[in-house]
């Protein structure tokens, strides 16, 4: 059981206190509104939510709930302090972080006359580097103390729903904690101890970045479903129909397929189909504005490829893998073939090599599209992976084919490789030898 003070008694500071308060836990409120803080100690709560009254009557009723406006006097009787206090949007789209920069003064200031570990949890939706580039230095002026030494310090973002945040508390998919302290990563933890969900420990920008691809990726599938429904309708057909269809698929349409970070999309079907309906689209006066904008996306990636090729200074570059995707031999609209095509129309030096791609094995639609379409590339080809390192100051990995995973350990010391699928295995980022398209 732990003691938490909870500051803002808003949505989700009220299901906060309620939730961990029911897991056990003694929890106090603090709220700078007296009107919240009374309704709270009576048990009253300040939104509507379903089924969170009752659980604040309980929470009264068994003396693990009570709220007060005094900060100190909460700081020092808990042993951890979240802020779920909100961050309202500006004209310009920047958040207002007022009322979280005077609850860490409040707290800071309670701490200086704390002796003891005390951890501060932010839950409140802040864009990232906000944890330790506002919070963390308003803490550590205002108590005189050093974060991670004398005071814990967490981001752990909430994912609660308006109307169903009580059982999204309880069964949640995971539990994200941001820290890079592990006495109060675990501690913070502890408290989802009893929940049937993985707790995840990150880097806190990861952890503050994560609440808003969340809650982009959700803006994106409704405006994405409402685009869909906008050319369905124009036609006589089901949307509803349509869309439920496509969310039975779980293996591909709902899934981590396709969502990650990297080149950019090609083939013989993504292209082409996404041409044809947005065809289809205009000629019914329908204007998806999302659709739209995927493929200029999509080229914005390979510009992308080709800025950081030229960022080298380098002159001669090897590419590893053309085919649009590794164990295949297709090259209808591979983007690593346009990057070679930029790459030898500005003037370098190219070798490529691809096991699946070779003139002496390929036949039909392929070794045509070869002869016809692209044969000065046909004349860049190696045989082999030494043989593109030995002529080459640039490695670009172009697919994810098993044989790539061990480049960087054949590398010479001047050599640079530009991995667009993060073909190399381990948690890399970008540095002055390798350099990652999206990380």
């Amino acid at each position: 059981m732990s003691n938490i003070s909870i500051f803002g008694l808003g949505y989700v500071g009220s299901v906060s206190a309620a939730c961990f308060a029911d897991n056990g836990n003694r929890v106090v409120g603090v709220d700078v509104n007296p009107a919240k803080v009374e309704m709270f100690q009576e048990g009253h709560s300040p939104i509507v939510e379903y089924g969170l009254e009752e659980l604040l009557r309980k929470g009264v009723y068994d003396g693990r709930i009570r709220a007060t406006s005094d900060t100190t006097s909460a700081v020092l009787e808990s042993d951890l302090s979240l802020i779920c206090v909100g961050t309202p949007s500006q004209s310009n789209g920047m958040l207002d972080l007022t009322y979280v920069e005077r609850v860490c003064e409040g707290i800071g200031a309670a701490l200086a006359s704390k002796s003891g570990y005390h951890t501060i949890v932010l839950r409140s939706t802040v864009l990232p580097g906000t944890t330790e580039g506002v919070v963390l230095p308003i803490l550590e002026k205002a108590s005189g103390k050093k974060a991670f030494r004398d005071f814990g310090l967490c981001f752990n973002p909430e994912f609660l729903r308006e109307g169903t945040a009580i059982k999204d508390f309880r069964d949640p998919p995971f539990t994200v904690i941001g820290s890079d302290d592990e006495r109060a990563a675990q501690q913070v933890a502890g408290l989802y101890a009893k929940l049937d969900a993985p707790v995840m420990i990150v880097p806190i920008k990861v952890a503050e970045m994560v609440k808003y691809v969340n809650n982009a990726f959700h803006a994106l599938k409704v405006t994405f479903a409402n685009e869909i429904g906008n050319i369905c309708k124009q036609q006589g057909i089901d949307s509803h129909l349509v869309m439920n269809i496509f969310a039975q698929d779980k293996k591909l349409n709902l899934s981590p397929y396709y969502l990650k970070p990297g080149f950019a999309f090609g083939g013989s079907c993504l292209p082409k189909d996404l041409r044809a309906l947005l065809y289809h689209s205009h000629r019914h006066d329908v204007n998806p504005r999302v659709l739209d904008a995927v493929l200029e996306s999509n080229r914005r990636q390979i510009e992308i490829a080709c800025d950081m090729v030229k960022a080298t200074g380098a002159k001669r570059v090897g590419v590893l893998g053309f085919s649009f995707k590794a164990g295949t031999d297709d090259l209808r609209e591979s983007p690593v073939v346009e990057l070679i095509e930029y790459l030898i129309g500005k003037g370098y030096q190219v070798s490529v090599y691809d096991k699946n791609v070779s003139l002496a094995n390929l036949h039909g639609a392929n070794r045509a599209y070869i002869e016809k379409e692209i044969p000065h590339i046909a004349q860049l080809m190696a045989r082999s992976i030494e043989g593109v390192l030995e002529r080459s100051q640039v490695i670009v990995i172009g697919n994810n084919a098993p044989e790539f995973k061990d480049v960087l350990s054949k590398l010479r010391d001047d050599q640079t490789v530009i991995d667009l699928v993060r073909a190399v295995e381990g948690p890399l980022t970008s540095d002055g030898r390798y350099q990652g398209i999206c990380w």
